[in-house]
């Protein structure tokens, strides 16, 4: 609920620090005092379109403050948290509009686009008057509305979870038939790239092995020569190991008289003759492992330009040739495979749109039988209120299968026609301002639940009655007041005398200019501002009497639902 405005240089305002109760607020005031500049000035708060000449003359700039007091879940929170600011505890709604017409917004002290704190501002306040266009005048919102009236949310849901289903079968369907079609397209083309790859067979790291073996052909005859130079150093006449061998005897030969001081010295002749007879040997494999036939030259060449020229033809490396030729393989594998998956596809898709319809038949039948029951609702609710010519009728319109949608296979529309014989149309075909505002809340009366606005608004809905039909609004507005704030503008005593808070709108001189203040009306003030609205400028006893009995009506009953409700109503 709205817990307080605070108004700075709007038009006529100066300061204004106005804190708000729950349950019925009622303004009263002579015509011209300023309420709908209060109005207005809300309304800046909650996103409406701002401009300079809503800054007091002399003032440079004009700000309204908005602060409410809403539940943990609701949906203004989500929204505000969607748009990572931080809304824990109050929501407080600013609006500041220089006198150059330039406006900015904030949530919480945050900047705000003005598009955001519109958004905010639809679930958090309902404005009902002559040029509403908001709340259950767009016929967006009518489908929501006959869906918590009618206690819906279970089909509701299930058709949705049913529809998000159908449409991730229909497109898992449609990609694979797609990717079928396209395959099939290049199918013989797909069939001569994967042969030629496996005729060539590519190996992993086959170039890189390639190259070596390469470069060592290539330079085969210079390697041989180095080779064979230093076969002949360590071979020639007796060679490295026969020379160690012929002095390891020399020493062997004096060994008994050097005695132990000649073992290691032979010790060491001996490893160093094992270690050159192993060079040598290896010397001699090396040598004999140097291909030096021109022909195997050519054939690594052959390998190494067939695998590079197959590379540059696919628009890839060398190294990526066969996970492409198994990728070829895989999508011949899925052509000859693709016309069962796209039949099992499609035979899951119309499994899940029958489901689908399934739970949307369901919900289009519960859908009907409630709009039933609310236009009998709207209708008891309309000829207390001095609409009894007036028709209310929601219609449902049937989608076509294009259409069909999360939310169902039918579109809902409310309509009225205020006239005898008149075909019923938009509810804001409603011509006057009054009837409007009587209209809506014999609607709000009867959708009492399901509404994320828990604040509501109305301005003059009693223009032009008086008598038994004020005294009904009256008891409507006490009704709504059991679940919601609700503000109103207010020029019958019976509908002021149903208010909890009553705030009396007047326009003083001040220093020489005109402003409007508000003051908070008790005890014998609230009773004489009601006996001046019952007699006029001249209070008489009478009237005060009459304001007494007003102020003291009967006990106010919620209405019975007519409806079963599932879904708890939020705290607002």
């Amino acid at each position: 609920m709205l817990t307080s405005l605070s108004i700075r240089d709007v038009v006529l305002i100066d300061t204004l620090d106005l804190a708000f109760e729950a349950g019925i607020v009622v303004l009263t005031g002579e015509t011209g005092a300023g309420k709908s500049i209060l109005l207005d000035s809300l309304g800046l708060a909650l996103g409406a379109r701002a401009e300079a000449g809503v800054v007091r003359t002399g003032a440079e700039r004009a700000s309204v403050t908005a602060i409410f007091d809403l539940a943990t879940d609701h949906a203004a929170r989500r929204i505000a948290s969607a748009q990572g600011l931080d809304v824990e505890g109050d929501l407080i709604l600013r609006r500041a509009i220089g006198s150059d017409g330039r406006s900015r917004a904030f949530v919480n002290d945050q900047p705000v686009s003005i598009g955001l704190l519109r958004e905010l501002g639809a679930t958090l306040v309902e404005i009902h008057g002559q040029f509403d266009t908001q709340g259950l005048l767009d016929p967006s919102t009518h489908r929501a509305a006959l869906d918590a009236f009618g206690g819906h949310d279970r089909a509701a849901a299930e058709t949705a979870r049913a529809h998000a289903a159908w449409r991730d079968a229909a497109k898992a369907a449609e990609s694979a038939r797609a990717d079928l079609a396209r395959a099939a397209s290049e199918a013989d083309y797909l069939r001569h790239a994967a042969a030629e790859l496996e005729a060539l067979a590519p190996l992993p790291g086959e170039e890189a092995a390639l190259a070596e073996t390469r470069a060592l052909l290539s330079s085969g005859e210079k390697l041989a020569q180095a080779l064979r130079a230093a076969l002949d150093e360590v071979t020639a006449q007796k060679g490295v190991a026969g020379a160690l061998r012929a002095a390891q005897r020399h020493v062997e030969r004096v060994a008994q008289r050097l005695g132990d001081r000649a073992d290691a010295a032979l010790a060491a002749l001996d490893r160093a003759a094992a270690e050159a007879t192993d060079a040598v040997a290896e010397l001699e494999a090396l040598a004999d492992g140097i291909d030096l036939d021109p022909a195997a030259l050519e054939r690594v060449d052959e390998r190494l330009f067939a695998l590079r020229a197959l590379a540059r033809k696919h628009r890839t490396t060398v190294e990526a040739l066969p996970a492409l030729r198994d990728d070829f393989a895989a999508r011949l594998a899925a052509i000859d495979d693709g016309d069962a998956r796209v039949t099992r596809l499609d035979a899951e898709a119309m499994r899940a749109r029958d489901a689908y319809a399934t739970a949307a038949d369901i919900l289009s039948r519960g859908r009907a039988a409630s709009a039933g029951r609310l236009d009998a609702a709207v209708a008891a609710e309309l000829a207390p209120l001095r609409l009894d010519k007036a028709r209310f009728r929601t219609r449902l319109d049937p989608l076509s299968p294009g259409e069909w949608a999360a939310t169902g296979r039918e579109r809902v529309v409310f309509e009225v026609a205020t006239n005898p014989g008149a075909p019923p149309g938009p509810l804001a075909r409603i011509a006057s301002g009054g009837e409007l505002a009587r209209f809506m809340l014999a609607l709000k009366a009867v959708l009492a639940r399901g509404m994320d606005a828990r604040t509501l608004i109305f301005d003059e809905l009693d223009s032009g009655v008086g008598g038994a039909t004020a005294a009904a609004i009256g008891e409507r507005l006490a009704r709504l007041g059991l679940s919601f704030q609700v503000f109103v503008v207010t020029h019958s005593p019976q509908v002021a005398a149903r208010g909890a808070q009553h705030l009396r709108v007047a326009k003083r001189l001040a220093q020489g200019r005109a402003i409007t203040a508000v003051e908070r009306l008790d005890g014998s003030e609230r009773r004489e501002e009601i006996a001046r609205m019952l007699s006029g400028a001249t209070i008489t006893d009478a009237a005060r009497a009459a304001a007494d009995a007003l102020l003291e009506p009967p006990p106010v009953a919620p209405a019975a639902d007519p409806a079963p409700r599932r879904r708890k109503a939020p705290r607002s």
